[in-house]
């Protein structure tokens, strides 16, 4: 019901970036690809087109970072305000995705990512927003257009997050995450020096040192 209606109040807001994302760059409005969901089940995906579209000739493996050289500019400023996530409240509708939970990771990487602890990600929904997303919003983002950089540095980090929302689940706390993302957007829009880092680092960190 809240996806129904955040559909209905945001109908503008769609509106007007399919007609911008049609006008900046060549071809469709929106990007979709396939991911893995709940119990590693499949389902299209959808987001608003960021990039200039390549042809299968050119086609490039799954990236992890933005390619600068294809961000379009109206591409950026939805991708950084999290327009570009929008449609995926149509995936939540049709109850593939959740509004919090894991993000939804590309089939063809979810197999080298999500195994041994981190196959427990794949027994909930994946959501609009996470700890994970977060962080990638505040720090990942950070590392445009340097892939090997992020695999090593944000990826793990990122798994550990994932994996501590499937354990920490609950109403509370997905609102606590709906309420800190609309603040870090909202940060992020008046271009707020600093941004917001997630409390969740400290405990994977202290658990990382109790493991070692």
């Amino acid at each position: 019901m809240l996806s129904f209606i955040a559909l209905a109040v945001l109908s503008p807001v769609f509106l007007i970036t399919i007609i911008l994302v049609k006008i900046s760059s060549p071809g469709p409005a929106f990007y979709c690809s396939d991911r893995a969901g709940k119990d590693k089940v499949p389902f299209r995906f959808y987001k608003f087109r960021s990039m200039h579209v390549v042809d299968e000739k050119h086609k490039q493996k799954e990236l992890y970072t933005a390619d600068e050289d294809r961000v379009f500019p109206v591409g950026r400023i939805i991708r950084r305000l999290k327009i570009d996530e929008l449609p995926q409240l149509i995936n939540i509708i049709s109850g593939k995705m959740s509004i919090v939970g894991p993000r939804p990771m590309p089939m063809s990487s979810v197999d080298w990512q999500y195994c041994g602890k981190y196959e427990d990600i794949l027994t909930v929904k994946p959501g609009l927003t996470s700890i994970a997303s977060l962080y990638d919003y505040t720090v990942g983002e950070t590392y445009e257009g340097r892939e090997e950089e992020y695999r090593r540095d944000v990826v793990p980090v990122k798994l550990e997050l994932e994996l501590l929302y499937v354990k920490k689940q609950s109403l509370l706390y997905d609102v606590r995450l709906v309420l800190r993302t609309i603040k870090t957007i909202f940060l992020v829009m008046i271009k707020a020096k600093k941004l917001p880092v997630q409390p969740e680092l400290k405990e994977i960190e202290q658990k990382r040192v109790t493991e070692e």
